[in-house]
């Protein structure tokens, strides 16, 4: 049998469990609370994988290690930021979050916010929750579009085809099971995503220190074959330039800072403060073994097939970790950790649409009805969720050259997260914020990263710093000389 057909049953396999796995968790949802945020009462170890997984998904098995092949050294700070804005959610701002979200009975992102700025509750849940479910709409697509592309280069699949199958696999358990489902399917994701970042090092520095007919017989030596920009932390750029690509790549920090609604719903989730600690210790640890796995693997894939382009080397540099894998493992062990990374791009595809369909639910729809039936909501958050999901699949399809899409989902990390990292940070820190300077500071921030990221700048400096910074600088100005009521976070 040849490795395509084993990577195929495998990956049929993992998905036939995982769907089975989401639906067995869905027979536990009762109440609208439940199908939002599994009724507050995640254990930490679940909160805190899920986050991780929802958090890195196929980032950290297909796109760092991508990096890190072809970028050498410098990437360490994309990793240096990453790391540094997960520990510092999960040290200082997760606990925060959870009992704020249960002092005020919010059961999403929206919700919070405005519950905490009462004097302007009902246009921050409308402003907030429409600008959420607008970019995570299309970051739903751009997942199901990355979906269908991995497919057909794996197996030849149509791209089409390809969407439909990952949309199939996705849709049925969320809309049965919601957030309680997405959160347990997420925890099988992060196993074995962290087995693929563990055993793919370990077996491979062993493996290239004893085959020297490989590119390197050691990482440090495949960087330095490879040229004086991969053995650069600064990727060879000297001066002003060196630290435009050093800030670039921290910048990822800022966009961990409580602004990524999909992760900090998992904070809100967790049980209790007990829990919240447990969550904190796993999260970090995952995350520090898991981006030194992931650093490792890019540079190992650099040592056994040499640079991207050269002769020997990968023509595509996000495929390094598959075909690592392939190289180093038996091919049924190698298909399960490759089915792990194209199921964890799944993981956050569900994730997005749950968040996006109850921020939908409950901030823009529900306020609007005037019945309130038993059941009701439940019934309509499902069916929102399939809406949803859909629309998304619709226009993943009609952007098939992904241009469009790509460039949304690059909006999300600036535009929601810079933003919301701002509004997150001041409401749970400085008394004195007050509703109205938030909803200057989100349509400012949303605004800004648009104008941003269309007028080219982004290319000279990141938009993913820009909208932070002066997000910052409006949100106090704003507080400072515009009247307002200060906030009830503390």
């Amino acid at each position: 049998m040849g490795d395509e057909s084993l990577l195929l049953i495998t990956m049929v396999s993992y998905i036939i469990l995982l769907i089975g796995w989401g639906i067995f968790q869905g027979r536990k949802v009762k109440s609208d609370e439940d199908f939002a945020i599994a009724g507050r009462n995640l254990p930490g170890w679940v909160a805190a994988l899920s986050e991780r997984a929802t958090g890195e998904s196929s980032w950290a098995l297909l796109g760092l290690p991508g990096a890190a092949y072809a970028m050498g050294l410098s990437e360490i700070w994309t990793a240096v930021g990453c790391v540094a804005g997960i520990i510092t959610a999960w040290a200082v701002l997760a606990w925060r979050l959870r009992d704020a979200a249960e002092k005020y009975r919010a059961t999403t992102f929206t919700e919070f916010i405005s519950k905490s700025h009462p004097e302007a509750a009902k246009w921050i849940r409308m402003i907030a929750a429409a600008s959420i479910v607008f970019f995570f709409f299309f970051y739903v697509g751009a997942q199901f579009l990355g979906g269908g592309k991995t497919l057909h280069t794996m197996f030849g699949i149509e791209p089409l085809t390809g969407m439909l199958i990952t949309a199939a696999v996705i849709i049925p358990y969320t809309i049965y099971g919601g957030f309680r489902s997405v959160v347990y399917t997420d925890v099988v994701q992060a196993v074995v995503m962290i087995v693929a970042l563990v055993a793919g090092p370990v077996v491979g520095f062993y493996y290239i220190a004893h085959h020297p007919e490989l590119y390197a017989t050691t990482v440090s030596g495949a960087l330095h074959k490879a040229g004086d920009s991969y053995t650069s932390l600064s990727g060879a750029f000297s001066g002003f330039s060196a630290g435009i690509v050093i800030v670039g790549a921290f910048s990822w920090f800022f966009g961990y800072l409580g602004g990524q609604p999909q992760l900090t719903t998992r904070f809100m989730a967790i049980k209790n403060t007990r829990q919240a600690k447990i969550a904190r210790n796993v999260g970090i640890l995952w995350t520090l073994i898991a981006y030194l796995g992931a650093l490792s693997i890019g540079w190992i894939g650099l040592a056994v097939f040499g640079p991207e382009g050269s002769a020997g080397g990968l023509a595509d540099r996000e495929f390094v970790m598959p075909k690592v894998m392939l190289t180093l493992f038996h091919p049924v062990f190698a298909a399960l950790l490759i089915t792990g990374a194209i199921a964890a791009m799944i993981s956050t595809a569900d994730s997005l649409l749950i968040l996006s369909a109850t921020e939908f639910s409950e901030n823009i729809l529900k306020p609007l009805s005037k019945k309130n039936k038993n059941g009701s909501g439940l019934r309509t958050s499902r069916i929102i969720t399939a809406s949803l999901a859909v629309i998304a699949l619709f226009i993943a399809w009609l952007n098939g050259d992904n241009r469009f899409i790509f460039t949304l989902v690059s909006y999300v990390w600036a535009g929601i997260g810079g933003t919301f990292s701002v509004v997150v940070l001041l409401t749970l820190f400085w008394k004195r914020y007050h509703g109205k300077a938030v909803l200057v500071t989100i349509i400012y921030g949303i605004t800004f990263t648009i104008v941003w990221i269309n007028t080219g700048m982004d290319e000279v400096i990141t938009s993913r710093l820009m909208t932070f910074v002066t997000t910052l600088l409006v949100a106090v100005l704003a507080t400072l000389f515009i009247p307002g009521k200060k906030n009830l976070g503390d």
